[in-house]
């Protein structure tokens, strides 16, 4: 395995840690800054609203320059946005911190994704983009438990200094290990999107199954999220659980996150529209069993768990698909790809909302996602069958491989 791939890790885990540590530590926030928990829990808001601008806006910006010091760059912007977040002395300023560390977010995994890719054999791109991203589920397993206990022991800034610290070993680690771009002789179609630039990368857009591709991850992962985003209601006021066991479920659901990554990567390598249709339709089952046995502790505990693995399976794959059909521009479409996850983030978490202030019960937001992910079943399998009666194999694949995948969407 490239060393390079663990220092894009590092970053991820970063990442991941600065963008859900601080649900854990609101009500900390929120005292020591001097304002009402809302207003704390805007700094989520902004932060996802900053990873949506930053993965257009940034990699739109930076298509032209080389990958490497885009990066560098990007992490050097995270680093400054969590010291700003640990050191400002008002809500301003620590809201301004949580947008410039999230502008660096959807471009640092759009653009790594691509240098991931790069990294590995043809047939081992889904893997390393899955390694990659073992670093966000791992800030999820691991990072947050620990962030939210020392930042309730010694205050919330200081889980913002270790994150700083962190960024800091990433930066370095993808100066020394990340090669720089590969000197190989491009196609006609790489040369003209280096060229172009900008309007090179937008050219992948025109390609139908970038966008259908698009759809299916705001639909999936928005059903997952917008039910995970009020699991907490659910586990004490439904499941019946104590408040102090949340945690360690949600480490559960962490692990869960960790092992569907590996999976799907995995899986991906043999068939990307196979994977996704088996794990999309998964999540849509678990979901919906999850709605009607969420009374259930032993259920809940079960069904939480594979609600992270199939959901996160569906990261891999889905990367490497809009990668694949935005042919030689990928890396604009990889970060649009981090837009989506996150504006279904925001969707699934608003349908789930609407669902409970509409007295529908804390269940409401785990039935809402399985539409949303049943959805994302239909678009997909659209996608695949489209995608086959093509001409050449839309998957990049050898005939042998083509035709497992075809068994396997069968």
């Amino acid at each position: 395995m490239p060393l390079g791939l663990i220092a894009l890790a590092l970053g991820a885990f970063g990442i991941g840690l600065t963008e859900f540590v601080i649900m854990g530590l609101l009500p900390e926030v929120a005292i020591d800054l001097g304002v009402s928990e809302a207003a704390a829990g805007w700094l989520i808001s902004g932060y996802a609203l900053g990873v949506v601008v930053g993965a257009l806006a940034l990699t739109a910006a930076t298509t032209k320059l080389p990958r490497k010091p885009v990066l560098l760059g990007l992490v050097l912007l995270f680093i400054v946005g969590n010291l700003v977040t640990a050191i400002g002395s008002g809500y301003e300023l620590a809201m301004a911190g949580r947008v410039l560390a999230a502008l660096s977010h959807g471009a640092f995994f759009g653009i790594g994704a691509v240098v991931a890719a790069d990294l590995v054999a043809p047939d081992k791109k889904a893997g390393a983009i899955a390694i990659m991203f073992t670093g966000l589920t791992a800030a999820n397993v691991f990072g947050v438990p620990f962030g939210t206990f020392l930042g309730q022991q010694f205050g919330w800034r200081s889980t913002f200094w270790v994150i700083s610290a962190i960024g800091v070993i990433a930066l370095i680690g993808i100066a020394l290990l990340v090669p720089a771009g590969k000197q190989q002789a491009p196609t006609t179609a790489g040369q003209q999107a280096a060229e172009l630039g900008l309007q090179g990368e937008l050219r992948a857009f025109r390609s139908v199954q970038v966008w259908l591709s698009l759809i299916v991850t705001v639909l999936a992962f928005g059903g997952m999220f917008g039910a995970f985003t009020y699991i907490a209601y659910t586990l004490t006021e439904v499941s019946g659980f104590a408040s102090t066991t949340v945690p360690w479920l949600l480490v559960l659901f962490g692990v869960g996150l960790l092992i569907g990554n590996w999976a799907g990567g995995k899986l991906a390598d043999r068939s990307i529209d196979g994977t996704l249709l088996v794990f999309v339709s998964s999540l849509t089952l678990v979901l919906a069993s999850f709605s009607l046995l969420a009374g259930s502790p032993i259920a809940t505990t079960v069904l939480l768990f594979m609600m992270g693995g199939f959901g996160f399976g569906t990261v891999p794959p889905l990367q490497a698909r809009i990668m694949h059909f935005a042919g030689s521009a990928p890396t604009l479409a990889s970060g649009a790809n981090i837009a989506a996850f996150n504006l279904g983030n925001a969707l699934g978490a608003w349908a789930g909302g609407i669902g409970i202030a509409a007295g529908l019960g804390y269940t409401a937001p785990i039935w809402i996602g399985s539409i949303m992910t049943l959805a994302a079943v239909i678009v997909m399998i659209f996608a695949a069958v489209t995608a086959r009666n093509e001409k050449t194999d839309a998957l990049g694949e050898t005939p042998v491989a083509s035709q497992a995948s075809a068994s396997a969407m069968a």
